[in-house]
């Protein structure tokens, strides 16, 4: 029914073709009487908002240091280093996808940014929770492909991603864990 959402109707794997193919379609390079927030500026904000509650947490809810900072370095690094500049959506879910007349599937709720499209596919697969414990890796690598990113740098940034997440979730911790560079 029109206005039923994605996350109700598909089960996630079938979510992601559907997630990709938007995503794909919603990029587009920024035009410039129309400026935006660029993603740079969000992860300095949340990047120093993890280095304060880590500073002020305990070690029993703190990631190791040494992924700490890692992490917290390449999320903050990754936006200057993204080949392409992009118009994101940065919110697109299953819960943020409806089911309407006009098109199979219209997007709700985004949250636009400018920068890398690698980016835009974490905040489905942070939703996908069973199998980003199961293979963070291999989850990377599926939505890379399906939404025509670089598999590498959607594994960075899901790896820097669970860093900074990390204070408040076990399961980001581990998964940040998994994906440690070398």
């Amino acid at each position: 029914m029109p206005g039923t959402s994605l996350g109700r109707v598909l089960p996630e794997s079938e979510q992601d073709l559907v997630v990709a193919g938007l995503l794909r379609q919603l990029w587009a390079r920024p035009h410039g009487a129309y400026p935006f927030r660029p993603l740079a500026q969000m992860c300095a904000v949340w990047a120093e908002e993890f280095e304060q509650d880590y500073a002020a947490a305990g070690a029993a809810g703190r990631i190791d240091p040494g992924l700490a900072r890692a992490g917290i370095a390449l999320f903050r690094a990754l936006p200057g280093t993204a080949e392409d500049q992009m118009l994101l959506s940065m919110d697109l879910h299953g819960d943020n996808i409806l089911a309407a007349q006009r098109a199979p599937w219209l997007v709700i709720d985004p949250k636009p940014y400018v920068g890398d499209p690698a980016y835009d596919v974490l905040q489905h697969m942070l939703n996908c929770e069973d199998r980003l414990a199961a293979d963070p890796a291999a989850l990377a690598t599926r939505m890379a492909g399906l939404a025509g990113v670089d598999a590498g740098r959607v594994r960075l940034w899901l790896f820097a991603r669970s860093v900074q997440e990390s204070m408040c979730s076990p399961l980001m911790r581990q998964v940040a864990g998994q994906l440690a560079p070398p």
